[in-house]
């Protein structure tokens, strides 16, 4: 595994997979510009579909082995895990102005 292409929060949840087959973590993933079909079939290998020429980011839920393998190709840039987004209570930590 190539850790220099990792986020920190997606080497971290590296460490907490517990079955390394079975796809448990959204992901980023950065590359060059695909156009070559042997990117484009191991891409779709993993489940990444509607790709185009132009294309350089892509997301996916992947398994830490596909993670790995992903991390030691030379077109994949950088990995990213997703991270869930809270919503803010609209009211709470807000502080209301007087006029």
């Amino acid at each position: 595994m190539n850790y220099q292409k990792l986020d920190a929060p997606l080497t971290v949840a590296l460490n907490n997979v517990q079955d390394l087959e079975k796809p448990s973590l959204a992901v980023f993933i950065y590359t060059e510009p695909v156009s070559d079909p042997v990117v484009t079939n191991f891409l779709t290998s993993l489940g990444i579909s509607g790709m185009r020429n132009d294309q350089n980011l892509f997301t996916a839920t992947l398994s830490s082995n596909a993670v790995s393998q992903l991390s030691e190709q030379p077109w994949v840039k950088y990995l990213k895990l997703s991270q869930k987004l809270h919503l803010l209570n609209s009211t709470k930590g807000i502080r209301r102005l007087g006029v």
